[in-house]
């Protein structure tokens, strides 16, 4: 399957690492720079995109899969400048990748993809078919994770998974709520050393491209952020000058650049 090169999967091996407040206000920042960005919300069944934009969506990606609705007519203008496909919420029947599901989430990806500069496809957390299937639509994966020996853990497997399973070979990381400068890195380069020990013998070819883990950036542990989380709005519209903001608007430049 070829994947277009404007888009990008943000995910994560475990919840509740803040991926998808990175992927409104990375949206909002890379906006800023003058690129036109759809967020997809991929997070099948447990979405909550519109409740960190503060949306009231009348049309979802559920009413396009059913044909209640058109799909240009479920894109909506977000704060921030970019615009969003959200999901529905608490639709049980998202919970597993049915040949239908597969089939439409790809043909809208394919649609949509020349149509911006760039797609963020939000996926859900964990390695379900539901959350690869999502990854494989688009050209570059960036994971989020946190400190917390957990999220470590998870994500790892997350990019174990990804590169034998779609021989992905190069993956972008974001390390969330660090407590000090520098420790994103660290963390980074902790994940390479085991990929490089434990995923690398595993890849094929033998003498292919090695597996890269590309450092993206760090996020301090920041309270603006939980102020705009509770506000229900983007960090970068309510409290621009935050640490936390700043550090977001260096990996959309990264990331651009």
């Amino acid at each position: 399957m070829s994947r277009p090169a404007n888009v990008m999967a943000v995910t994560s091996g475990k919840g509740g690492v803040g991926k998808t407040f990175l992927s409104a206000n990375l949206a909002a920042a890379l906006a800023r720079r003058g690129e036109r960005v759809l967020v997809l919300d991929a997070d099948l069944g447990l979405a909550n995109l519109d409740v960190v934009l503060n949306l009231q969506p009348r049309l979802t990606l559920h009413d396009v899969f059913t044909g209640a609705g058109a799909l240009d007519d479920a894109i909506l203008p977000a704060p921030g400048g970019f615009s969003v496909l959200l999901a529905g919420s608490g639709l049980i029947e998202y919970s597993r990748l049915t040949p239908q599901v597969r089939e439409q989430l790809s043909e809208i990806t394919q649609v949509l993809a020349p149509r911006y500069d760039r797609i963020l496809i939000d996926t859900g957390a964990g390695i379900s078919d539901v959350v690869l299937h999502a990854i494989s639509l688009a050209g570059e994966v960036l994971v989020v994770a946190t400190p917390e020996p957990t999220s470590m853990a998870d994500a790892y497997a997350t990019i174990k998974v990804l590169a034998l399973q779609q021989q992905r070979r190069a993956i972008r990381l974001v390390v969330n709520q660090v407590s000090e400068n520098g420790e994103g890195r660290t963390i980074r380069n902790q994940l390479q050393l085991v990929a490089d020990r434990f995923v690398a013998p595993q890849l094929s070819p033998a003498g292919g491209p090695p597996l890269v883990i590309e450092f993206l950036g760090e996020i301090p542990i920041d309270s603006s952020v939980r102020d705009a989380v509770q506000r229900r709005s983007l960090l970068l519209e309510s409290l621009p000058g935050s640490v936390a903001a700043q550090a977001i608007l260096a990996i959309a430049a990264r990331l651009a650049g």
